[in-house]
């Protein structure tokens, strides 16, 4: 572990890095770029402390640790559509409906509530369009590249150019969604229920806490490894016309 390791590569090479960022507040998805220099200068925080934390968590690896990193771009593309995108298209619908609820029963002694529920079916509605240009768009040429290669075909240019200008739409829609999410999780007080929640608030808070993490797992398997990879492989394609 480096100081000038960004936070990206560290998750990308053991996911439950992850949690130590967490604790200290760190965003390691959408802002994985930044070095462990910079964070821990950022949060006011000992980087050699910082370092230590995370070893400690890396040195307890399991041997069933998922290693995304070793995975074949067509395979990964593959699991961030069954496992990822199926998620939020299934719960999306699941927390708008708890969330009407918290706000007919609780909105008005909890007004925050309706800006959750706002701010979260503005998410919705984001990532159901995000999700759809990488299944349309991104995600089949990635595919293509990795048949391409196997096959020892030229790849010929595609419409966009290069796969890092959807990369970087797709980068920049992760950040609005990180945006999103940290206000609402001030606003919920980091999903925590207040002293009057009934059951149907705490699961709902419980449900949107959960579909952070997953987007949180979901956005650092594409900028930090998907992303970083299908640049890689298209510059290997162009160096062999």
């Amino acid at each position: 572990m480096r100081e000038t390791q960004t936070i990206g590569e560290i998750v990308a090479e053991d996911y439950r890095a992850a949690e130590v960022f967490k604790n200290h507040k760190i965003d390691f998805c959408c802002r994985g770029n930044r070095t462990l220099e910079e964070v821990a200068t950022k949060n006011n925080l000992n980087v050699d402390t910082l370092i230590n934390e995370l070893n400690a968590v890396v040195q307890k690896r399991a041997n069933d640790a998922i290693d995304f990193k070793s995975w074949s771009l067509d395979l990964l593309v593959d699991y961030i559509e069954k496992k990822h995108h199926r998620y939020v298209e299934k719960q999306s619908t699941v927390l708008k409906q708890y969330l009407d609820k918290l706000c007919r029963v609780h909105g008005q002694k909890h007004p925050e509530l309706f800006r959750i529920r706002d701010l979260f079916n503005i998410s919705a509605g984001e990532l159901a369009m995000h999700m759809k240009k990488e299944e349309l768009v991104l995600f089949p040429f990635i595919r293509k590249m990795v048949e391409a290669k196997q096959s020892r075909q030229n790849l010929g240019t595609p419409r966009f150019g290069s796969v890092l200008n959807p990369i970087q739409t797709m980068m920049d829609e992760h950040d609005h969604e990180g945006e999103r999410f940290r206000t609402i999780a001030e606003l919920s007080n980091d999903y925590t229920p207040p002293a009057d929640a009934c059951t149907t608030y705490k699961v709902a808070y419980s449900l949107l806490q959960e579909f952070e993490e997953d987007l949180h797992r979901h956005i650092h398997l594409e900028n930090n490894i998907l992303f970083t990879k299908a640049n890689e492989l298209e510059k290997q394609m162009k160096a062999m016309v």
